[in-house]
């Protein structure tokens, strides 16, 4: 079983920074997908972005483009979502995922994504 865990969640005010880590336990495979995605208030998930282990960029959802991005730590279990100018919209549960595939879809389809950690909340304030 994989283990997924994300950290760095917290409370900032409109226009300021926040940077989630996301720890996974072991290596899944030498294709594989990490994926951010997060869960406003009464709704389900959505992509945030995501990497997959043999392409060149991460892609991410309209929304984050140009304020997120998504880094890779000094070995493959950690990861990185940095959030820029965030807005008060941006509030919301945030998790990371990881998976086996060649295919790395912003929806969170359960056949792709497999292990999720429990989320950490970002509140951003006015």
């Amino acid at each position: 079983q994989v283990q997924v865990m994300e950290s760095g969640g917290g409370s900032v005010q409109a226009g300021g920074s926040l940077r989630l880590t996301c720890e996974v336990s072991r290596a899944i495979g030498r294709s594989y997908c990490l994926g951010w995605f997060r869960q406003p208030p009464g709704k389900g998930r959505e992509g945030v972005g995501n990497i997959y282990s043999g392409g060149p960029d991460p892609i991410y959802a309209d929304y984050a483009k140009g304020r997120f991005a998504i880094s890779q730590g000094p070995d493959k279990y950690t990861y990185f979502l940095q959030m820029d100018n965030l807005t008060p919209e941006d509030t919301d549960i945030y998790y990371c995922a990881t998976g086996r595939g060649g295919y790395c879809p912003l929806s969170p389809d359960p056949d792709v994504w497999k292990f999720w950690g429990q989320g950490t909340q970002v509140t951003v304030s006015p």
